[in-house]
């Protein structure tokens, strides 16, 4: 399995506040060891290879994960603790889920 983790750099060079968030999350929760790849959709450069996946992948929005697994093909999580449900087995709740979901709309960054 591998698993990529897309943030996003602002056009004014600031990091998305959800990507923040979600990169906290990743390491509070220990996590972040079993990222193989993070990189950057970067609003100053369309060639950035985290807009050219979130093209590829029809993704509008960051923070996302690709997880890319020779059994199960390739998955797009937009949604932290559902990625961490599905992918990890950790314990969350339909509760949390859905805040994240409802906190998305208000909150992630579209790219």
């Amino acid at each position: 399995m591998h698993i990529t983790f897309v943030k996003k750099i602002k056009a004014d060079g600031t990091e998305c506040r959800k990507c923040i968030e979600v990169q906290s999350r990743l390491e509070k929760d220990g996590y972040i060891e079993k990222i193989n790849a993070i990189v950057i959709a970067d609003e100053n450069d369309e060639n950035s290879v985290g807009l050219q996946l979130a093209k590829k992948h029809a993704v509008q929005q960051a923070p996302f994960f690709i997880v890319e697994d020779e059994k199960n093909g390739i998955a797009i999580y937009t949604v932290y603790f559902k990625f961490v449900k599905e992918i990890f087995g950790g314990k969350t709740t339909e509760s949390n889920i859905a805040k994240d979901i409802l906190d998305a709309d208000n909150n992630l960054d579209f790219i």
